[in-house]
């Protein structure tokens, strides 16, 4: 069985198409996408009387045709940001209410799940190849039942799904991290959930664990430290662990043959815990770059044959 595992798109329409593409390309018999799959910002686009305005990445952009305009919006999207045209007076009222921008930015990803849905429905209609999507941290929960409606697409989270007669175990939620985000809980309360979703597999010894958090201390977890007002500490180049405790544990503890984990951009590779293979593909979604791990595995005898870290 050959699995190809990305994560972290965040809302990058290529790196999208790009995994669903994947699956015939590389031949392989499993999509799994491991989470942060939502966009983090929109960018107004606002009407002029020569035509359009807005600001990406701190320049500013005029556009007078509407090949411009879907043009920058295609760029805007495969980087990950959700494009919104607005009127002068629609950006003035977002200025003065949050609430009605956070309602916008709901719509905009909830629209941008159920459009990626149909394109998986689509893509994957009649290849036999099997989908399973499982949110994490950054994800609002309303996307859940988006992905569990669609057709070609199983919800990860909270499931074991057989695989040839393995049992991908997945949950998105992750230890602490200073921004608050929506799956989140203290260690102890993580292990009590991987337990309790490792003991949906018929044998642990079988399962494939699809944990958004990196173990801690692995490598696979390293990201730029932070001081106490959420700066860069050396301009970013100074690195600490940042997985979880409760991942590391319950892997040396079950001893899964594979461990997927994402959730640390940074964290690219792959390392041995015991006799586990665990990876981290990385992100360079804002590049519309699709980081993935290939890897095939012996499902007879339950163990990992190879694997290849990808860019794409």
């Amino acid at each position: 069985m050959r699995i190809f595992f990305a994560t972290d798109v965040h809302g990058s329409e290529v790196c999208w198409r790009k995994f669903l593409n994947a699956g015939a390309f590389h031949k392989a018999d499993v999509l799994i996408m491991g989470g942060d799959m939502t966009g983090k910002a929109m960018v107004p686009i606002v009407a002029t009387r020569e035509g359009w305005e807005l600001s990406l990445q701190e320049q500013r952009h005029e556009l007078s045709t509407e090949d411009e305009l879907r043009a920058m919006e295609k760029r805007i999207s495969d980087r990950g940001y959700y494009p919104v045209r607005l009127t002068g007076d629609e950006l003035d009222a977002w200025s003065g209410d949050s609430a009605l921008v956070d309602e916008r930015f709901r719509t905009e990803i909830l629209r941008g799940v159920a459009r990626w849905m149909a394109l998986a429905d689509e893509r994957l209609a009649n290849t036999g190849i099997r989908c399973i999507v499982s949110p994490a941290n950054d994800d609002m929960f309303e996307i859940d039942p988006i992905i569990d409606r669609a057709e070609r697409v199983d919800l990860g989270e909270a499931n074991a799904i057989d695989l040839e007669g393995m049992s991908l175990v997945s949950t998105g939620w992750a230890n602490p991290t200073p921004w608050n985000t929506y799956r989140e809980m203290p260690e102890p309360e993580l292990r009590a959930r991987i337990d309790e979703l490792v003991g949906k597999a018929p044998d642990s010894g079988r399962a494939i664990f699809n944990f958004h958090a990196p173990p801690h201390g692995s490598n696979l977890d390293n990201a730029p430290k932070l001081d106490a007002n959420m700066r860069y500490v050396a301009g970013g180049q100074a690195l600490v662990p940042v997985g979880s405790r409760a991942v590391r544990d319950a892997i040396l503890a079950y001893r899964p043959p594979l461990s997927l984990h994402g959730h640390i951009h940074e964290g690219r590779g792959a390392v041995k815990l015991g006799p586990t293979l665990a990876v981290n593909p990385g992100s360079a979604y804002e590049d519309g770059v699709l980081q993935a791990a290939i890897v095939d595995l012996d499902t007879r005898k339950g163990v990992v044959k190879r694997y290849l870290l990808i860019n794409g």
